[in-house]
């Protein structure tokens, strides 16, 4: 008999251990959140609980040459990530969004998507004693219908839910039609990210 892996779902994990790039995004991120007075004010409106540039800020690699040397090297990572995957895009896949994320104790990010991009991602800047981790859905979960649970030593692949745990560093990338979200964080201090989409367009 034979048992076959198919219809893979990959994730790709990278350390960024420029130490003094990173310590740089985390500075400006947070000046961000007290500069950009429109993002502040999309952030009390839609109940986010922190601050994210989602809504209000769509050039940061033109604005800040750190975040200008982050979309250089999240390109070559993507790449990478293409190539792993066997993908063939028309076109090269380029940088369409990159946002911040400070989420506050407390804070989470529910379950999501991100449409018309092909690789999204996550870079981690700072995370808390007991932060969230980044929790990731099996696509064909509305599909099971009758499937059992798993046993509790199911390894990841035979899983529901995975939930990972970065590290200040840590990249991951995935295809963006995958379901993510941040569970409510249990941590003392702010949580901040950087998270992006790359598309074909």
């Amino acid at each position: 008999m034979a048992i076959h892996t198919l219809f893979v779902t990959r994730l790709y994990e990278a350390v960024l251990d420029d130490a003094k790039l990173l310590t740089a995004l985390a500075a400006s991120s947070r000046q961000l959140a007290l500069d950009d007075a429109a993002g502040r004010r999309w952030c009390r409106e839609n109940g986010y609980p922190g601050y994210t540039s989602y809504a209000s800020l769509n050039d940061l690699p033109r604005r800040d040459p750190d975040f200008g040397a982050l979309a250089k090297l999240l390109a070559g990572h993507v790449a990478a990530f293409v190539k792993a995957c066997h993908m063939a895009p028309a076109k090269r896949l380029r940088l369409d969004s990159l946002w911040v994320n400070i989420l506050k104790p407390g804070g989470g990010h529910s379950g999501h998507i991100h449409p018309q991009s092909v690789v999204s991602g996550t870079l981690y800047l700072a995370l808390p004693q007991g932060a969230a981790g980044l929790r990731l859905e099996d696509p064909r979960l509305p599909m099971l219908m009758a499937a059992p649970p798993r046993t509790p030593d199911a390894p990841p692949e035979s899983r529901s839910f995975v939930t990972l745990q970065p590290e200040p560093g840590t990249l991951y990338l995935w295809e963006s039609w995958l379901r993510h979200e941040v569970p409510q964080a249990r941590g003392n201090g702010e949580r901040i990210s950087i998270s992006f989409n790359f598309g074909a367009g």
